[in-house]
């Protein structure tokens, strides 16, 4: 028989109030509380508290507080991620960041989950799809990242865009809900290649 947890990660109906996940929930919230109040002086402070929430074992993030999320542990971070200030990752479900990814203020990622009809709803369980975004990636100030999105390498997302499906690579993709607007070419370089 599966754990809450196991059937929280592999996408199925669980129930949030399960003592094991609440515990989970409740380190986490330490953990990021504690990094929230955290001066700009105590960057050593900061990266072991990251260390921790996010169970890392190479290169910190680099992440402006204050930051929020649900578990931390199922954040699995790329090398040189940024996130600005206000960030909020849902994570429920696996979120996948590549490298070099920017999140600008406000940027929200949603795994979370619930059912459609009030019915269901009302049983109280959840259940949360996936988020996977590819290296190279920025997002834009207070955009949202819906449940089961994927964000192909290299593009942007604009500010305040709702990202509801897919978007492939090396696109500038913007808007509510968020739409392909363009490809990404070397007309877009402002500095010569290295």
């Amino acid at each position: 028989m599966k754990t809450e947890r196991e059937k929280m990660l592999a996408g199925e109906f669980y129930f949030a109030g399960d003592p094991d996940l609440s515990a989970r929930r409740l380190r986490a919230r330490t953990l990021f509380q504690a990094f929230n109040r955290t001066g700009e002086d105590e960057g050593e402070r900061r990266a072991e508290l990251l260390r921790q929430l996010f169970n890392l074992t190479g290169k910190v993030p680099w992440i402006e507080p204050p930051f929020y999320c649900d578990y931390g542990e199922n954040i699995h971070l790329g090398e040189n991620v940024f996130f600005n200030f206000n960030c909020i990752v849902l994570d429920v479900a696996e979120v996948f960041i590549g490298d070099r990814v920017l999140f600008a203020s406000n940027v929200q990622l949603y795994t979370a989950t619930h059912p459609v009809h009030p019915a269901d709803r009302a049983t109280f369980l959840e259940y949360g799809k996936p988020i996977r975004i590819g290296s190279d990636v920025w997002v834009g100030g207070g955009s949202v990242v819906c449940p089961g999105v994927t964000i192909g390498e290299g593009s942007v997302i604009g500010a305040g865009s709702v990202v509801t499906r897919d978007i492939p690579p090396m696109v500038v993709a913007v808007g509510n809900p968020c739409r392909v607007l363009r490809p990404i070419t070397e007309a877009d370089r402002v500095m010569p290649p290295r």
